[in-house]
């Protein structure tokens, strides 16, 4: 129980099938997070095996299959001493699944879009980053909704307007709703009311 937890948006879990993702690759995907959270983004293929009892083989060709879908990608960089490391970026998946959602209105579920929860508000918030949501910024979000009790709806829209600033963090977001606070703005349609008002002038 006191293990380190691992975070993957729900989202994944929802539509991995869609993005051509077979349930051996979510396995190994799940792994590499795993190995991520650890300090080892680049992790031995044997090791991999080892957890998931798949072998050596069956990995390499789920790695090439992953990379050739775009749901992972492999870079190199140097470090201070020269050498070449080599690590596996787990983000694309994300980009893939926002590609994904942006493409169907409803979300790809058919249905009309589920009201804003706790979840799906963490869900959008990993979409938009390319990346799973650390336990420290899951607990910031819930102050925000827990002790400031900003409307999810708000925090949406901070999340909106920090993406089309291209400032994908939550300490801009803050910055937003502190700045709306301070203006009486608590509410998606008291920011849209003053939207409003502002282009009239």
């Amino acid at each position: 129980m006191k293990a380190p937890l691992i975070s993957i948006s729900d989202l994944v879990l929802q539509h991995y099938r869609a993005l051509g993702i077979s349930n051996q690759q979510l396995l190994i995907y799940l792994q590499m997070v795993s190995f991520a959270a650890r300090g080892d983004r680049f992790p031995a293929v044997r090791d991999i095996a080892e957890r998931t009892g798949f072998s050596e083989q069956d990995i390499y060709t789920a790695l090439h299959e992953m990379l050739d879908k775009g749901v992972i990608d492999l870079r190199s960089q140097e470090d201070a001493q020269g050498k070449q490391i080599d690590w596996y970026d787990l983000s694309p998946l994300y980009a893939r699944l926002q590609e994904k959602l942006a493409a169907s209105p409803d979300g790809g579920s058919g249905t009309t879009a589920p009201p804003l929860t706790r979840q799906r508000l963490f869900d959008e918030i990993e979409v938009e980053f390319g990346r799973p949501l650390s336990p420290i910024e899951q607990e910031t979000i819930s102050a925000w909704l827990d002790d400031d009790h900003y409307d999810p709806a708000l925090v949406e829209l901070a999340l909106r307007e920090a993406v089309l600033n291209q400032v994908r963090s939550l300490k801009y977001m803050d910055r937003i709703l502190l700045n709306w606070e301070q203006r009486g703005i608590r509410t998606k349609a008291d920011a849209e009311r003053e939207r409003a008002e502002r282009k009239r002038f």
